[in-house]
């Protein structure tokens, strides 16, 4: 076969080299031609669009490079393609086409005569059309080669599937948003229904504990309610009062029974309202009977002074009711009031229907004195008269008997003491309202001492309790000694045992957390806004050794500092330089008593009694420190 091909070849060399080349015969064997390469007739782009004809480029938006034989990327829109090839125009013997295209076939097409060859529906992507002519034997002259490449379609770009990224992240986003707006939306429901159920939770429980509060003092309520119970206590002093309606039984089986119960809650009801004034615990009624008594829960020595108050405000109700009844020709009520003051126990009784009450001598003694007592008086043991006789005044009706009790003194009480009293008339003036609180200072300095005692830092060796007994004592010394008046005793005073306060919190800002104490404790001891401003002044001002000219700031001053004319000066600054060291305010006590050597020499004190109270001259402590260092 191969010879028979060989023997073809030459017979076609000679004959066409005898037709075509001059000064030969025909009978002369041809020249070999080479095949030639496959020419490009028409380029058709999705089966009706013609790009390339006759050697022409029908559009400008694709072109052709000769030098690698590659057109600009065909849109999507267009990926059927028709190509159209021919052979030279040379070419003197039949030839056959033969195509592959890359990236669609997997090898060269069958041989074909055809001249023409259609992809229809390609997929994007990088794609060489290979071309070759073949002779009738088979050979296969040079490749015609074109590379071009089609466009993903528009939903396929990089920009399309950012735009699907961005699209399912914004729907994702959405969807997380709806279903959080749909849990926030729940949860606020659900919030709002636990709301509303703690709300009215809340308004229950508050009735109960205002219930309760009613019932019950607030700190024998807050006791029940944590402990499930309450532990009896014991007052040392306070003072009962007891309340009755003058021949109540008679009144009883005459009157209305509604109308009866009617005025009774009038009296009770305004009662109530005295005794919460005078900050008095109500402890029952028993029909006609009223029982209160001052001192419980909150102890204080303020108590008899306050509960008479509350005793003549009671019975001066019952007079303008008295004087109405008789303009209208109506009957009126009268009642007796009695008062004693001592011991008791305060306490809760009952577990259903509970009951706060008090017992012992003393309740027995103030019910004596209500019934030995007479309709439109207060009647007053002689121990509450003594508690009570700068205040008031008392008209003594002697040793009057009591059952089981003996003789007792009985005073009647007919008023405040001219004094004492606004034009007098009977009403508490400021001298009244002072004096009582010079009293009610005495329950200040117990709350406060009690707290420096149980809080104080053990590492205070100068500013511990001890200190600020010394200074409170030294200022109501100086302060009588210097004339001051009972309004600034109070002040200057309850500066002196609020001055170092503070240290129950460390050295840090010590005066401003004082000021901080003060604020906080003295408004229930009835100190008013500008008493404690000028407390905390006062306090302020107590570690200034300058004059400014204020009395108050100046004896407060001297008493803070009485120690440096005692004979144990030195060992109280060793004790405040020890506490200084141990505190990291100073590095040594050597430093401080160098410090204190020139402090000394140039200290005075301000007030002419602190002068006189000085047991040993400066110079003389000045030395010993000297001599100490």
């Amino acid at each position: 076969m191969k010879f028979l091909r060989k023997t073809y070849k030459i017979l076609l060399i000679f004959s066409f080299s005898g037709l075509f080349l001059p000064g030969y015969s025909s009978l002369q064997v041809p020249e070999e031609q080479q095949i030639p390469v496959p020419l490009l007739n028409k380029l058709v782009l999705g089966n009706d669009s013609v790009y390339f004809s006759d050697g022409n480029w029908t559009s400008g938006n694709f072109y052709i490079d000769h030098g690698i034989y590659t057109i600009s990327p065909i849109p999507y829109f267009l990926n059927s393609i028709f190509f159209e090839f021919k052979s030279s125009e040379n070419s003197v013997f039949p030839l056959y086409f033969q195509y592959f295209l890359e990236g669609f076939d997997d090898d060269w097409l069958n041989i074909t005569s055809y001249n023409i060859k259609e992809y229809s529906n390609l997929d994007e992507g990088e794609y060489t059309i290979r071309v070759r002519n073949l002779s009738a034997s088979g050979e296969a002259g040079k490749t015609f080669s074109l590379n071009f490449r089609i466009k993903p379609p528009v939903y396929r770009t990089k920009i399309a599937y950012s735009i699907y990224f961005v699209f399912v992240v914004l729907v994702l986003w959405a969807i997380i948003q709806a279903r959080t707006f749909q849990f926030a939306k729940e949860r606020y429901e659900l919030e709002r229904i636990i709301n509303e159920r703690t709300e009215e939770m809340v308004k229950e429980m508050d009735k109960s504990d205002n219930l309760l509060a009613n019932v019950l003092p607030k700190d024998t309520a807050d006791e029940l309610k944590s402990k499930g119970k309450v532990s009896k206590r014991k007052y040392k002093m306070a003072t009962v009062l007891f309340s009755d309606i003058q021949g109540f039984t008679k009144i009883a089986e005459e009157m209305n029974p509604e109308k009866l119960i009617d005025e009774l809650d009038t009296f009770f009801f305004h009662f109530d309202s005295v005794v919460e004034k005078y900050n008095i615990e109500k402890i029952k009624t028993i029909g006609d009977a009223y029982m209160c008594a001052g001192g419980i829960p909150d102890k204080n020595r303020t108590n008899p002074v306050e509960v008479v108050l509350a005793a003549i405000e009671m019975q001066e109700y019952m007079k303008k009711l008295k004087k109405t009844a008789e303009i209208r020709n109506q009957n009126f009520w009268d009642i007796r009031i009695g008062i004693h003051t001592g011991p008791v126990i305060a306490g809760v009784v009952g577990q259903k229907k509970l009951s706060y009450d008090i017992w012992g001598d003393t309740v027995n003694t103030a019910s004596r004195m209500e019934s030995s007592g007479e309709p439109g008086k207060v009647n007053i043991s002689g121990t509450t008269y003594e508690m009570v006789k700068k205040f008031f005044i008392c008209e003594y009706r002697g040793k009057m008997p009591v059952k089981y009790k003996g003789e007792i003194d009985m005073y009647f009480v007919n008023g405040v003491r001219p004094e004492l009293s606004i034009d007098m008339k009977g009403l508490p003036n400021k001298k009244f309202r002072t004096r009582l609180q010079l009293l009610r200072l005495t329950d200040v300095e117990e709350d406060l001492l009690m707290k420096l005692e149980n809080g104080l830092p053990d590492n205070l060796s100068f500013h511990n309790l001890k200190h600020t007994v010394n200074v409170s004592t030294q200022v109501e010394l100086i302060g009588r000694a210097e004339g001051i008046s009972d309004e600034e005793i109070i002040l200057v005073q309850t500066a002196g045992l609020f001055h170092d306060s503070g240290f129950l919190d460390g050295y840090e800002n010590y005066k401003q957390t004082s000021c901080y104490y003060a604020r906080d404790m003295l408004p229930k001891y009835g100190y008013s806004e500008n008493q404690i401003e000028d407390v905390c002044k006062l306090i302020m001002s107590a570690r200034m050794h300058v004059s400014s000219g204020n009395k108050l700031e100046e004896i407060l001053c001297d008493a803070n500092l009485m120690y440096l004319g005692r004979v144990d000066c030195i060992q109280m600054m060793k004790n405040l330089a020890k506490e200084m060291v141990d505190n990291n305010v100073l590095s040594s006590e050597k430093e401080w008593f160098e410090k204190q050597i020139e402090f000394i020499k140039d200290h005075e004190f301000f007030t002419a009694t602190a002068r006189a109270l000085r047991e040993v001259s400066k110079e003389e402590q000045r030395k010993k420190m000297e001599e100490l260092i």
